[in-house]
This record gives C-alpha cells, sequence and structure tokens, in this order.
C-alpha cells in the first residue's frame, strides 16, 4: 500500500517492509508461541494490502485551512492532518473528500466537530456518525440530511447524552460464505469484524474445523452479532450462543430473522456467567425459558477479547469434545493452551491477517478431545 503517510501517521506502524516481509513476521511470531505446543507450521490467510478497513474513525482537527481528518502521530506527538487514507474500503474511500468539503462549507456542520467514524459494507452502504461538543438542533438536522442524500449514505449526529438517527443506525452487509450468501445487520457503535474479505476467510475455516465433528449441539462465547453463530449453525442441531453486549444480542436476533435460522438461542450473559449457568451454580432468570439440560454440546467456539480466557470458562470448555479457539491476541491464547492442551491436542492452527501494517493478528486453533 502506498500512503503519502507512512512513518507520520500513527494507524499504520509498520511501513518500511514490503508485506510478505511482513507476513512472514507475524507468522514466525505466532509460531514461536505455539511451538511448545507442537506446532510447525500455520495455515495463513492474507488481506489486500489496500481498501480492507470497513470501519474507522477519524478526529477532526480545525486550523487556519479549516477542518481537517487527523489521527495520532506515529511519535506519540499530538495529531498529524491527514488527506488519504488507502486502508478504508471504497465505499468509505470516495466519501470522504466530499464529506470534508460539504463540512468546511457550512459552519453549521464544521461548530464544534470532533471526530468522524464510518461503518461500511462490501455492498457500498455507509453509515457516517459526526461527533459534537455541542447539542445538536433542527438546523443541524435539516442540513444533515441534505448532506445524506449527496453522499448516498446515512449521516447520524452524536453529542453528550444526545443521539440524532436521520434515517437509520445500521449498514446492511451481505458475505457469501461457504457458497451461501448471509446478511449482516451491522450497528453503529456496535461491534463488527472490521476486514471484510479476512472476516469471511475466518469463518470458512471454522466451518472446515464444524464439518469435521458430530453433528449434535454448539456452544458459543463471545459470539457477538452472530458472526461465526449463524453460517456454523447449519451444521448443528442447536445453537447456544452467549455474549454480554445487549446491542449485539439485539443484532444477532435481528440477522437470525433475515437469514432464516431457527436453531439458535441468543442469551445475554458474560462468559462468566455463562460457565455459571451451566455448572449450575447460579440461576438466571434470563435462562428461564432454556432447557439447559437438553444441549448436548460436541463443539464449543470462543472469541475473546486480548485479556483471553477465565480459567473457570477454560475448565468448563476442557469438557467438550471440541474446540475453536479464535484469538485477537496470540499471547493469552498461548497462555490458555497452556491448560486446554492437558485435555486437548491441536489439530489445525490459523493466522488470518485483518490489520496489514501494523501488528495485530488474529488467529485461530481447533482442538480435539485427547
Amino acid at each position: 500500500m502506498n500512503c503519502k503517510h507512512f512513518g507520520v501517521c500513527g494507524s499504520c506502524t509498520i511501513y518500511e517492509l514490503e508485506y510478505k516481509e511482513e507476513l512472514r513476521d507475524k507468522k514466525e511470531r505466532v509460531l514461536e508461541l505455539l511451538s511448545p505446543f507442537g506446532i510447525g507450521n500455520l495455515e495463513l490467510f492474507w488481506a489486500d494490502e489496500s481498501h480492507y478497513r470497513a470501519r474507522s474513525e477519524f478526529k477532526i482537527w480545525h486550523d487556519k485551512s479549516g477542518a481537517n481528518y487527523a489521527m495520532g502521530r506515529l511519535d506519540k506527538k499530538g495529531a498529524t492532518n491527514i488527506y488519504e487514507c488507502p486502508k478504508v474500503i471504497k465505499a468509505i474511500e470516495k466519501r470522504m473528500k466530499p464529506l470534508l468539503d460539504a463540512i468546511n462549507s457550512s459552519d453549521i456542520l464544521k461548530n464544534r466537530l470532533f471526530s468522524v467514524e464510518f461503518l461500511a459494507t462490501t455492498t457500498d452502504e455507509t453509515l457516517i456518525t459526526m461527533i459534537y461538543h455541542r447539542k445538536l438542533d433542527e438546523v443541524w438536522e435539516k442540513e444533515a440530511k441534505v448532506l445524506e442524500k449527496r453522499l448516498d449514505a446515512f449521516i447520524m449526529g452524536r453529542s453528550r447524552k444526545q443521539k440524532v438517527i436521520l434515517s437509520q443506525e445500521f449498514v446492511t452487509e451481505k458475505l457469501f460464505i461457504d457458497n451461501q450468501e448471509y446478511t449482516y445487520r451491522h450497528y453503529e457503535s456496535g461491534f463488527t469484524q472490521p476486514n471484510p474479505a479476512v472476516n469471511i476467510k475466518m469463518i470458512e475455516w471454522a466451518i472446515k474445523q464444524a464439518k469435521k465433528v458430530q453433528k449434535r449441539d454448539f456452544l458459543e462465547s463471545y459470539c457477538g452479532l452472530g458472526n461465526f453463530t449463524i453460517p456454523l449453525s447449519k451444521y448443528f442441531n442447536k445453537v447456544l450462543a452467549t455474549e454480554i453486549s445487549k446491542r449485539s444480542i439485539y443484532s444477532a436476533n435481528e440477522n437470525c430473522k433475515l437469514n432464516d435460522i431457527n436453531n439458535i438461542e441468543f442469551i445475554r450473559l458474560s462468559s462468566e456467567e455463562m460457565t455459571q449457568a451451566l455448572n449450575k451454580t447460579r440461576e438466571f432468570r434470563r435462562l428461564k425459558d432454556v432447557d439447559l439440560d437438553s444441549y448436548e454440546f460436541s463443539t464449543v467456539l470462543v472469541d475473546p477479547p486480548r485479556a483471553g480466557l477465565d480459567i473457570d470458562t477454560i475448565k468448563l470448555i476442557s469438557n467438550i469434545d471440541n474446540i475453536i479457539y479464535i484469538s485477537c491476541n496470540p499471547d493469552t491464547m498461548a497462555r490458555d493452551l497452556s491448560e486446554l492442551t492437558k485435555t486437548h491436542s491441536i489439530e489445525e492452527s490459523a493466522i488470518f491477517d485483518q490489520f496489514p501494517h501494523t501488528p495485530h493478528i488474529e488467529s485461530g486453533v481447533f482442538l480435539r478431545k485427547s
């Protein structure tokens, strides 16, 4: 990726290496962490070097020239104005300059604008959230509605304790996964996988593992909006999926309806609460209509935050025959594998590079009970 801001903008910290070299270094780093578990190679899924990111946020920096997009500097010394960002998908890229031009031509749109967030899809739907340090009024709404039509996008306004939805607060993504099209509704402020192309590869890798196991039932923790859950559900009888975020659970249930799927029960529980419920150490009103004893789990998928799994969840999933572990932090995954490999063996491992030109890397392992 060629970008005039490489070396100054802090968004991309790896800019001197060729992408092949960057991938090699990432693979070696994860292999070093997994080598104690007998892993000598990894399946590698890479990204396009540019136009890969479907959500992004930019500060708005006001100076004598007007309002500008800005990012934190690589040297941590404040922010730098940016005039391009080749990593965002084209739906975002083509709207960035027209949006900024409109902001600079309108005191109503520009006044105390603090930042702009983009959420887009591979089908060109784009949601733009404009965040202010002032209360938004009907005058702002009227001008923002005109801008919505001009940009062919959805626009929202935010300020302290205020959210102004002009048309809708979501975009609808369509992904072709395992020879089937799936529809996902992505909400503003909800978690979504940022790289659609690599996300498809991650889901298909998980499906490949699911196809190897006895059908029975499927358990998922940290399910989000059903990103993995919905495509994987066709390979199991029943699915129990948990997530702590109310917004994500709401999205997941909507996505079930959009895809005409009826064998998933989405429950708002943290990973720790899920463990307490399944171990029957605590009762939850949210589970009053769910017969936990009816599930026979053959497989579990976990996709925890950077902190990894808590020890009680590790103990719980150690009793399930097959484990698909997706991780955004290979260090904590390696820590958790020290416990999980006491009962399971790693059969497959992979890395998914969602974020070229950064040190971040997604990993995945498939474990079977020894």
